[in-house]
């Protein structure tokens, strides 16, 4: 079990695989023995110098690259700041209302995931269809606790030599003992405490570093736990057993979607372990330019593995789904090739979200067809050595399997600043703002009290509007002295004399009020 799983990925699908997209490995093809510090491997993508950044004239996309094979550069289009705003405000709406949106409008869920989660709530959205918000709440402080631990020195050194391979154009990983490679190194150290019958596996790495560009270290490695154990379980166990069955179970739905690369992928003997394990394991992290990889994680977390699979299908199907492509592919090796440099038409967002979005392979397909090669991997191989957890089918599934607590979804800041300690003379300052604000507030109270008073004398004295016509009706009906008429205008002259005198009073309170603030 100590055993690093380098050495399966090696005999498998790393081996046949072409150099990860924008990685060191890309960067150390034909290395020049001449050229200095490029020729050693050991360092080659993890130094801001060799990379070209220290001089600042490299310029960093909006997605955080410098450079390599997924950097964007000015070529994305830009989303109308008016759409982006009104699809935050419908994110934030749904976030703040998870349970019954999921509950009562999993289907709207899904269209926005389609359409692509605003970048400013990504994370949050992530955390909360993987269901890891959850997880973390109720294994509060766990993650800090295997943070302190020590770790299995020999997982730990198979992870610090890794830690320069993942993203070495991004500006989180380039440099060598940076923040992003200590926060990786966090993440996966806590895996390998957290489930030490699995412990490292390299295709961790890049699934840990995705989530670290998206969110801190805590929120990243629950995020991870539920990749691991929910959307693709058993697949960085020993033996990656999980892996070659869903490679089965791949190439048996790729029958289906295109007969013609089945039928040329079978011919040439060409298993899917050797092309399909990255893309999985990696979840096309290494593979697909970056808007396209942030698009289909969308829509991964979402509905589950079969957005996986689609990816892969359609892949393979405009890759070598028909006999016009296959003219240059006569033989494995030619094959290989075109599958190690697949026409960016095919891997662009905007194509394949389409394409996902239209091809039917549904979860249903996908677990009977895992029976179908359960039942064949037995009676070739015998029972599975590692038993994972039933995989569930992305958020729906994951969130009616796990109750919560609405506690669990609350929002927390993930970063608190604590206020600086109070000198003695910001005491007495503060203090002097006190005096004045209790003094404010009973000058305000003295004004109440004062308009209160003048309305009972109002009402009292007969002076509104409404007792005078009463009384001026009643004079109509019965016959007064016309001295006491006299008095009673003489009166309410009084009154009325009275009442704007104190209106005077006050609107120059209210002054000297407004002046002072």
């Amino acid at each position: 079990m100590k055993k690093s799983r380098d050495d399966d990925l090696a005999n498998t699908a790393l081996e046949a695989a072409s150099p990860p997209r924008g990685t060191t490995e890309s960067l150390a093809a034909d290395p020049d023995p001449d050229s200095g510090p490029r020729g050693d491997l050991s360092s080659l993508g993890s130094d801001s110098e060799i990379n070209g950044f220290v001089n600042g004239d490299q310029k960093i996309d909006k997605y955080g690259f410098v450079g390599g094979a997924q950097y964007t550069g000015d070529l994305q289009r830009e989303v109308p700041p008016e759409v982006l705003r009104q699809r935050e405000s419908k994110w934030l709406d749904m976030l703040n209302n998870w349970d019954k949106w999921m509950a009562k409008k999993y289907k709207k869920v899904k269209l926005r995931c389609q359409k692509g989660i605003p970048p400013s709530l990504r994370g949050r959205a992530w955390q909360y269809l993987s269901g890891s918000k959850v997880k973390m709440e109720q294994n509060h402080g766990k993650f800090d606790e295997m943070d302190r631990s020590p770790g299995d020195p020999t997982w730990l050194d198979v992870i610090e030599r890794d830690l320069h391979r993942q993203f070495p154009f991004h500006e989180m990983f380039i440099a060598r003992g940076g923040h992003g490679q200590q926060d990786l190194y966090r993440v996966l150290k806590a895996y390998t405490i957290y489930r030490p019958e699995e412990g490292y596996c390299q295709a961790q790495a890049p699934i840990a570093a995705v989530l670290l560009m998206h969110m801190p270290a805590e929120q990243a490695f629950w995020c991870l736990v539920q990749i691991c154990e929910k959307y693709l379980p058993g697949y960085y166990s020993a033996g990656l057993e999980a892996i070659q069955l869903d490679g089965e179970i791949f190439f048996a739905l790729l029958r289906k979607v295109s007969p013609v690369a089945h039928k040329h992928l079978n011919k040439y003997k060409i298993d899917p372990i050797l092309y399909m394990t990255e893309w999985f394991m990696c979840a096309f992290s290494r593979t697909l330019p970056w808007v396209s990889v942030l698009r289909i994680w969308d829509m991964f977390f979402c509905e589950g593995v079969k957005v996986i699979f689609r990816v892969g299908l359609i892949l393979l199907k405009y890759t070598l789904g028909s006999s016009e492509k296959l003219k240059k592919c006569q033989g494995q090796y030619e094959t290989m090739e075109k599958l190690r440099s697949i026409d960016p038409r095919y891997m662009q967002d905007g194509f394949l979200v389409r394409e996902i979005i239209e091809l039917p392979i549904t979860e249903r397909e996908v677990e009977k067809e895992h029976l179908i090669q359960l039942k064949k991997w037995k009676d070739t191989h015998g029972d599975l050595k590692y038993q994972p957890p039933p995989r569930l089918h992305g958020a729906k599934a994951i969130n009616e399997a796990e109750p919560h607590s609405q506690k669990a979804l609350v929002q927390m800041p993930s970063i608190v600043v604590h206020s600086p300690p109070v000198s003695p003379d910001s005491g007495s300052n503060s203090k002097k703002k006190k005096d004045k604000k209790m003094s404010k507030e009973q000058k305000n109270e003295k004004k109440k009290q004062e308009k209160k008073r003048g309305k009972v004398e109002t009402v009292a004295n007969g002076s509104t509007a409404d007792e005078t016509n009463r009384i001026l009706k009643d004079e109509q009906n019965v016959t007064q002295p016309v001295e006491f008429a006299k008095e009673l205008n003489q009166s309410m002259l009084k009154k009325d004399t009275q009442l704007q005198q104190s209106e005077q009073s006050l609107s120059s309170e209210e002054t000297e009020q407004d002046t002072y603030l």
